[in-house]
């Protein structure tokens, strides 16, 4: 074919997409390889782009694969392959010859714009030179940026992307810092605390709460990935830390703001180590709050669906589906059960009496949290001494040691203690804080004392199944009679009184058996004449 109507492919190759939005890298090499093509009078057929490294395998870049199948499927034209400079074909010695080797079996030529290929020996050793060359600057930048990367890491500054809850901002003087990123911040707090306190039971239940936020950034179809949340809640960068352990950074402090603390953090550490509990259920929502949560008289959950009448007309069930039982398939109004539940949250309510005790107990508590902060930090420091003096012996131990496995042994504890340290730090931090204003501490928690069934008026499904895990520690049992067995209450409520105390009336002076009828003896005291002797039930 002549040069006149020759065809040509033209590949190009930046090593990052932030090279393709931020700058104009493939744009400028087409260019130039139009240019080229146009000089020689090739006829531009196709155009392949890639925008990832690859590492210096030319089959892990889409667009050089898509290249390769192209002019397999084509071999009867003899392309010719265009490209801006030899550093775009391959990094890589070995992939630079296999990839010559496709292309030539193809029956297509490659040209480039700053390096001239010649088929003598000499030429194809100076193109080996060349192609090690490459090789070896993209393994001393990949040595350069890890190391770098590597030291921002031990410095306490995140070097990856910015995980959601985060984004990055620029600093005069520390770089590219991570900064919280509301909403979604704070939506990510909320449901780590929820985790940690127990409003939300399993992992499962964290998800589908920040499913339900609009604004919390999701996939198209609006869900969650399963694995999204675990990583949140195992992720130490949450509580202001950093790791990473594949390239040995150990745990340490971070400049960056968590959005929960330490503590907190190991809190649901160790709930993610527990006992499992059961899966949240998919069929929980808004039109039975207490499905779940009321067990039949049997000890099994009651279930709850939606009945239609002969009419057509819908109507709200709870239902016992125990074949064992004997009220299975005898549905309960949702009306009766949730009335029933409402009187009961009334009947939980605490005095006015017991409440001012429990406002005067928690402000006791606020002024004692704000008197003994010098204490407690001087034996939270004393505790970190004795923990340097136990990693300083284990230490010492490392270097007596001679067995791989004892020494092996002694970085586990040693590591175990240096996350105690961090966590001692961070209450020797908090406790140099002022106090919160008593309302700010308390006001939530008063609220919900004082007045459970408002809050299971006014909030959402997750609200209402929050009132059922902090007011009750297990399932309310429904009667039959039309009526809640006696409930087995939260430790709050028992401290505040009685259950329906004020039902409770005092046992009469006569007591609660039937009274004696009375009945006379003779009097054994002649010094007494008066005294009949009768006894007085």
């Amino acid at each position: 074919m002549s040069a006149a109507y020759q065809k040509a492919l033209i590949y190009c190759r930046v090593s990052d997409v932030k090279q393709t939005t931020d700058g104009s890298g493939l744009q400028s090499q087409e260019y130039r390889c139009r240019q080229y093509a146009a000089e020689r009078h090739y006829v531009v057929e196709q155009i392949f782009q890639d925008d990832v490294s690859g590492g210096g395998d030319f089959a892990k870049r889409p667009g050089m694969s898509a290249l390769v199948h192209y002019i397999e499927t084509q071999k009867h034209t003899n392309y010719v392959i265009i490209f801006d400079d030899l550093k775009r074909f391959a990094r890589d010695t070995l992939f630079h010859l296999q990839l010559r080797k496709v292309i030539s079996e193809c029956n297509a030529q490659v040209e480039c714009l700053n390096y001239t290929f010649d088929d003598s020996p000499e030429g194809r050793f100076m193109e080996t030179i060349f192609a090690a060359q490459g090789e070896l600057e993209r393994k001393q930048i990949g040595r350069q940026t890890l190391q770098k990367t590597k030291a921002r890491l031990e410095a306490g500054y995140h070097a990856f992307i910015a995980p959601v809850g985060y984004r990055y901002e620029k600093s005069k003087t520390q770089g590219k810092i991570l900064t919280k990123d509301e909403p979604a911040a704070s939506i990510i707090t909320e449901m780590m605390l929820g985790f940690a306190s127990g409003r939300f039971q399993t992992k499962q239940e964290a998800k589908c709460f920040l499913e339900s936020v609009a604004e919390f950034p999701k996939a198209a179809s609006g869900k969650i990935g399963n694995s999204q949340v675990d990583k949140i809640l195992s992720n130490p960068l949450y509580a202001g830390y950093i790791e990473y352990k594949p390239w040995g950074v150990s745990l340490r402090k971070g400049q960056h703001e968590g959005l929960v603390d330490y503590e907190m953090f190991c809190m649901i550490q160790d709930r993610l180590a527990g006992r499992s509990h059961a899966p949240a259920r998919k069929d929980l929502n808004q039109d039975f709050p207490l499905r779940g949560a009321v067990a039949c008289e049997c000890g099994n959950a009651l279930t709850a669906a939606w009945s239609k009448s002969r009419s057509g007309k819908l109507h709200p069930y709870y239902v016992c589906q125990n074949r064992k039982c004997d009220y299975k398939g005898k549905s309960i109004r949702r009306d009766v059960l949730e009335d029933e539940f409402e009187d009961l949250l009334n009947k939980l309510a605490p005095s006015k009496p017991l409440i001012v005790t429990a406002d005067k107990m928690f402000r006791k508590l606020w002024e004692h949290r704000a008197t003994s902060q010098a204490t407690s930090k001087a034996h939270l420091e004393s505790q970190i001494g004795k923990l340097d003096k136990d990693i300083e012996q284990l230490l010492d131990r490392i270097v007596e040691a001679q067995s791989p496995t004892v020494m092996k042994a002694f970085e586990q504890r040693i590591e175990k203690l240096e996350k105690e340290k961090l966590l001692l730090a961070e209450k020797i931090s908090q406790t140099g804080q002022s106090v919160r204003p008593f309302d700010e501490m308390y006001r939530t928690a008063m609220t919900f004392l004082k007045n459970p069934k408002k809050i299971w008026h006014l909030g959402g499904l997750a609200e209402k199944r929050a009132v059922l895990k902090l007011a009750f520690t297990d399932r309310l049992v429904w009667d039959r009679k039309g009526a809640y067995r006696t409930p087995q209450l939260s430790l709050p409520f028992k401290l505040l009184g009685d259950f329906f105390m004020h039902e409770i009336k005092m046992v009469p002076r006569g007591g609660i058996e039937p009274p004696t009828r009375g009945f006379s003896i003779p009097c054994s005291t002649p010094e007494l004449p008066g005294l009949t002797g009768k006894l007085v039930p």
